[in-house]
């Protein structure tokens, strides 16, 4: 299904993003969105699930103020087909950016409603993991996450709304999609450190 191989997709990725917070969010995303495939009988479009997470955010970097604007041209020039570049657009659905643009490609499957949810959720993850003794979210419960996810100074560029936003799309309560997204980060941690060490 997936016409880029992960080889192809990380190229990519790093040739329009530098800086390691970013990479280590686009590996972050890839393997929480592998998980999900898994977890959500989607198995064999597990490859695929990761290649959208790891590029959902390709033109972030260079193109900030279009983000999920430029993102199109970049991958079609890497090789991506249509339903990867729909994918990474609707993820910003609704959004504003920066040149004024409002994001109005829906995510329609499971697939895309995910990527929405679970991706500002990362960031908060990380952020609160980063703050335990352990710098780790292995041993973070999901009343820790909650409370940070109540405090508004905490990690204030993750949006809240587009995280409820999220768990709307997908029929799911807030609690469900932050337990699913805490499981995820810890089951693929380790993973996702030896990628991006270095």
């Amino acid at each position: 299904m997936a016409v880029l191989s992960r080889e192809e997709a990380y190229s990519l990725l790093k040739k329009h993003n530098k800086d390691p917070f970013h990479l280590q969010h686009a590996v972050t995303v890839e393997a929480v969105m592998k998980w999900y495939a898994r977890e959500l009988g989607y198995g064999a479009e597990e490859d695929f699930w990761g290649n959208v997470g790891l590029l959902h955010d390709i033109d972030f970097e260079e193109f900030p103020e279009e983000h999920c604007l430029k993102a199109p041209e970049l991958l079609r020039e890497g090789g991506a087909d249509e339903e990867l570049i729909h994918a990474v657009v609707s993820h910003g659905y609704g959004i504003q950016v920066g040149c004024g643009a409002v994001i109005d490609v829906e995510p329609v499957k499971e697939m895309e409603k995910v990527l929405f949810a679970a991706d500002e959720l990362t960031g908060l993850i990380w952020a609160a993991a980063l703050m335990r003794p352990s710098k780790s979210c292995k041993d973070m419960e999901l009343k820790s996450l909650k409370k940070k996810y109540k405090s508004k100074n905490f990690a204030a560029g993750c949006s809240r709304e587009v995280i409820s936003r999220g768990a709307d799309q997908l029929g799911w309560d807030l609690n469900k999609l932050m337990e699913m997204t805490l499981q995820a980060m810890a089951e693929c941690e380790d993973e996702i450190l030896e990628k991006t060490e270095g």
